[in-house]
């Protein structure tokens, strides 16, 4: 279980850039995260080294994050994009006790007029429903990265299985939630017409694929050297995931790519 502390954040929003750089802003309740998947190039944001090794075993919680986007009531976020999350996960295994993502949601639901688009990995999105349908444009992207639960739980283990990811991604869009599903990073994959017919399933309107996060330059973020050990283990090269993403473009609907995918639509 990873250790969980509390701290004062200076912000809450933050000027997009880099690879979400067609948003306006980026918003994380929280730091670091619970889900310790082995790929994640977060970790290369932790404000030291020894929270950069012990990625996944440990959140901090901006216990002012609410009071912080308050402060915008005179200044209201009109017709601005905004990424939750870019550097953790807003539906943290905490945010089920603490709420802190949820009460965002209600500020920016009562006092401004933002198009939001929530990143996740956990099916506990699905509790926020009631509020993501009121929002005029709001759209989740669901990461699901493998159809082989014995790969995730090697690259992902403390993370909701690939059943129930599915099972929140269709619940949103039952639900007329605009949902994308992100594979990004596509990991090993058992069987790709099977995992494109469950994929399918889900009703999700866009699909993203990527690579590994390659580190091309020193001082950048990449993907863990524990992630491309673990690839090497399943034989998971550049060549069967080109396979694999050849399969699932050519079976889903409205597929992208890398940065493209990431762009604010609705």
């Amino acid at each position: 279980m990873a250790h969980v502390e509390y701290y004062q954040a200076k912000s809450i929003l933050s000027k997009a850039s880099g690879f979400i750089n067609s948003y306006d802003y980026t918003l994380n309740p929280y730091g670091g995260c619970a889900f310790a998947c082995a790929y994640c190039y977060a970790a290369f944001f932790a404000p030291n080294t020894a929270l950069q090794d012990t990625w996944g075993q440990w959140v901090q919680v901006k216990e002012n994050a609410l009071d912080l986007l308050r402060k915008r009531r005179k200044r209201p976020l009109i017709d601005k994009t905004i990424y939750m999350s870019s550097v953790t996960d807003p539906y943290q295994p905490v945010e089920k006790r603490l709420e802190i993502t949820r009460a965002l949601l209600y500020e920016l639901l009562d006092y401004h007029q933002v198009r939001l688009v929530v990143q996740t990995r956990s099916p506990l999105v699905t509790r926020d429903i009631d509020l993501l349908r009121q929002f005029p444009r709001a759209r989740v992207h669901m990461t699901v990265t493998t159809d082989d639960d014995e790969v995730r739980k090697a690259f992902e283990p403390l993370c909701p299985s690939n059943t129930q990811r599915l099972w929140a991604a269709r619940t949103l869009a039952d639900a007329d939630i605009p949902t994308s599903i992100t594979l990004t990073p596509l990991l090993p994959v058992r069987d790709a017409a099977g995992f494109a017919r469950a994929l399918r399933d889900t009703r999700a309107q866009k699909f993203v694929v990527q690579d590994f996060h390659p580190t091309t330059r020193r001082f950048a973020a990449g993907t863990g050297q524990q992630a491309l050990t673990a690839a090497e283990r399943w034989n998971w090269d550049s060549a069967r995931y080109e396979a694999v993403k050849a399969l699932l473009r050519a079976a889903l609907p409205n597929f992208y790519e890398g940065k493209e995918g990431f762009a604010p639509a609705w």
